[in-house]
C-alpha cells in the first residue's frame, strides 16, 4: 500500500461516509449520471505532484445478472514528480444501478517498476467476496474472503456516499460504511462539521464540511489528517481536500467537471 500513496491518498479521501442509521443499506441514485466525470489536481503548494480523474462511463454494463454503472478512477504523477516516480493507475467499481452496491472491482496499478491487477467479485447473497490478483503476470492470490452485509469497495462507496442526505445531520454527528481493500474489512467513519463557501476554480461553491477519522495507517498523519469539503447540493461532488501526510502537507482541487446531474450551489 505505500507504493500507491497517490491514488490511494485520492481514494481514501473520498470513501468515508455513510448515516449510522441507515449503514450500507440499499440507496437510489439521486446525486450523478451517466457521463459525468469530474478533474482533481493533487499538489504541495504550488508544485503539482499527480492528478486524477473520476468518470462514471456512458454505457450500462451487466455483472452478475445485475445491470451496473461502470465507474472508474485514474490517477497518475505529474510533472517533475513523474520523472522521479512515474504513477499511472486505474480503479474501477461495477455497481447496481438499482440499489448503488457494488458487483464487481478491478484496479490495475502501475507506480514506478510495482505492477498489480486485481479482480474481485461480489456474492453478497453469501455474504463473501472472491479475490485474484496477479503481479507480474503471475497470480499469487486467488481465495474467497468473508465480508459484511452489502460491502463496498473504495470506489462504490465515493458513489454510493454522495447520496446521503448530509443537510440532516448535526455538527459533529459521525457516520460509517464498510470496505473491503487489499483482502480485508475496513471500517470508515467521519464527523460532519457544518456548512462553509469554498473558493475553487469553478468559482465560489457553498459546501459541507467533513472530518474523515483514519484507522491507523502509512500515509495519513493522525486521526484528524484530513477535512473535506463536498458541493452543499444534490450533486455532493468532492470539491477540495486538505491533508497532513508522513510525505507532508497535500491538497486536492477539483478543477473541471462535466454531465452533472444538477446544477451546482454557487455561492453569491
Amino acid at each position: 500500500m505505500k507504493r500507491q500513496w497517490i491514488i490511494y491518498a485520492v481514494i481514501i479521501l473520498f470513501s468515508s461516509f455513510v448515516q449510522e442509521g441507515s449503514f450500507n443499506k440499499e440507496l437510489k441514485n439521486r446525486s450523478f449520471s451517466q457521463g459525468e466525470k469530474l478533474k482533481y489536481r493533487l499538489h504541495y503548494g504550488w508544485f503539482t505532484a499527480g492528478e486524477a480523474t473520476v468518470s462514471v462511463l456512458p454505457d450500462i454494463h451487466v455483472v452478475n445478472e445485475k445491470p451496473c454503472f461502470k465507474m472508474e478512477i485514474k490517477g497518475k504523477s505529474k510533472g517533475a514528480f513523474a520523472s522521479m516516480f512515474k504513477v499511472k493507475d486505474l480503479w474501477r467499481s461495477y455497481v447496481d444501478t438499482s440499489t448503488m452496491i457494488p458487483q464487481k472491482f478491478y484496479r490495475n496499478i502501475k507506480e514506478g517498476r510495482y505492477r498489480l491487477n486485481e479482480t474481485t467479485f461480489y456474492h453478497h447473497d453469501e455474504g463473501r467476496v472472491h479475490l485474484t490478483y496477479t503481479k507480474r503476470s503471475k497470480t499469487v492470490r486467488n481465495k474467497d474472503f468473508e465480508v459484511p452485509k452489502n460491502v463496498h469497495d473504495i470506489v462504490s462507496a465515493f458513489y454510493y456516499l454522495r447520496n446521503i442526505d448530509y443537510s440532516e445531520m448535526e455538527k459533529g454527528e459521525k457516520v460509517k460504511i464498510d470496505v473491503f481493500l487489499e483482502d480485508e474489512n475496513y471500517e470508515y467513519f467521519v464527523q460532519y462539521e457544518g456548512k462553509e463557501v469554498i473558493k475553487t476554480n469553478l468559482g465560489k461553491v457553498n459546501a459541507f464540511k467533513v472530518v474523515p477519522v483514519m484507522p491507523d495507517n502509512d500515509i495519513f498523519d493522525g486521526e484528524d489528517s484530513i477535512v473535506m469539503w463536498l458541493s452543499d447540493d444534490e450533486n455532493k461532488i468532492p470539491l477540495k481536500v486538505r491533508a497532513k501526510m508522513f510525505v507532508g502537507a497535500v491538497e486536492m482541487e477539483i478543477t473541471e467537471e462535466s454531465s452533472l446531474r444538477h446544477p451546482l450551489n454557487m455561492a453569491k
